[in-house]
């Protein structure tokens, strides 16, 4: 138990952590003001992982994992009404059925956070506007139809936490079926549905290799909460006692990986920005020895390009076309930022709705940069496309 305590808690820790690096992260970047829906929805992801965790601890800290399940009818029949095991059972199973409102609640929080995001992502691509919002509706039934099964499985309701007579699989919270199979079930469907969307886009992008694949693992991350809930599932099944404590630990960790997920893409442009930071404060200090020894070389003769060139030779090294990251909304701070979106190449250009008909299908990615120098400012306003067919190869 103290090994799942420590485990539980630890990753609560880090996850928070992830979600006060993105909330940080948007102010720092679109103010409060600039906030959308999912930015408002992982916040209140941070609390219900929070309970989700602490009702995991209780159930094993105050109930010492126990529940009206897992007894045979012999058992319940000897079992005292009062007594200490039947109140540990009866808490047991309340809270059992708390967790699996709040499991549930918290991965649909987090689908809804990763589809809004999505829809940032694919603004001005017409086709995508229309799987996102088919995106929206599918979650919302989803989740009604799973809290519908966990509330509604077992009638009359307060059977989810009886003793004796046996109430049967589906009144018994930790083992229930129906949660179990409604639950699986529509998690990967909607799980496999929402990497469908940016997954076909970042297979045809025209980006390097490598950022593709760092691309891919963050978009396909729901694939290791797929086989989680799957897991899950099958310990259960497999061994309705010790088996829904071990589901209990993996419940902590899918929603734990589901938290990292969904705030990836935000967290990731703040450390790639404290790296360049640092980058580019050495490479100015290199561009100033650079310019100290070609003055000095030119008092001397020694050379006959003066600091002026070097200057605008390391200003177009050094300049403006570098981006955050790719497919992402979240720039910088406030000194410097950078805003990623998908467009239709043919209104980019200014194309009519009908010439862009017989144009080949294109989507770009346009970038606006703010730059920020040591010695002065300057606003420079860069266009980086890269065209992503939508219609033959590469």
């Amino acid at each position: 138990m103290s090994d799942f305590v420590t485990e539980a808690f630890t990753l609560l820790s880090i996850g928070l952590c992830a979600i006060g690096t993105r909330t940080y992260a948007r102010w720092s970047t679109v103010g409060f003001k600039g906030f959308k829906a999912d930015d408002y929805f992982m916040v209140v992801a941070g609390v219900v992982y929070s309970l989700e965790t602490a009702a995991a601890y209780i159930v094993g800290a105050w109930w010492k994992g126990l529940a009206n399940n897992g007894m045979t009818d012999e058992q319940r029949v000897s079992l005292q009404p009062g007594s200490e095991e039947w109140n540990t059972r009866v808490g047991g199973s309340k809270t059992q059925l708390v967790g699996w409102s709040l499991y549930t609640l918290l991965l649909w929080l987090l689908k809804f956070c990763m589809c809004t995001f999505y829809s940032r992502l694919t603004q001005g691509v017409d086709n995508m506007k229309i799987r996102v919002n088919i995106g929206y509706v599918a979650l919302a039934i989803t989740y009604l139809a799973t809290e519908l099964s966990i509330l509604l499985g077992c009638q009359p309701f307060h059977h989810n936490w009886q003793i004796t007579p046996n109430p049967g699989n589906l009144c018994q919270p930790a083992i229930s079926k129906i949660d179990l199979y409604v639950t699986v079930i529509l998690n990967v469907l909607t799980d496999m549905y929402l990497m469908s969307i940016p997954l076909p886009m970042l297979w045809r992008a025209k980006i390097p290799l490598r950022r593709k694949i760092l691309l891919g693992g963050m978009f396909g991350g729901g694939a290791f909460i797929m086989m989680a809930g799957i897991l899950r599932c099958v310990l259960i099944l497999r061994d309705p006692i010790g088996g829904a404590q071990q589901a209990g630990s993996w419940a902590v960790r899918e929603t734990f990986v589901a938290v990292i997920i969904g705030n990836i893409p935000m967290i990731y442009p703040v450390f790639r920005g404290i790296t360049r930071k640092f980058l580019d404060s050495a490479a100015f200090q290199s561009i100033s020895l650079s310019r100290n020894t070609t003055s000095r070389a030119n008092e001397e003769g020694d050379f006959h390009s003066g600091p002026a060139s070097n200057g605008m030779d390391s200003k177009k090294k050094f300049g403006g076309g570098r981006t955050l990251y790719p497919l992402t909304t979240i720039g910088g701070g406030r000194a410097s930022g950078s805003e990623e979106r998908i467009v239709d190449a043919a209104q980019d250009h200014g194309m009519s709705r009908g010439e862009s008909m017989g144009a080949k299908s294109q989507i770009t990615v346009v970038t606006e940069t703010i730059v920020q120098e040591r010695d002065r400012q300057y606003n420079e306003s860069t266009r980086q496309k890269s065209h992503w067919p939508l219609e033959g190869g590469d």
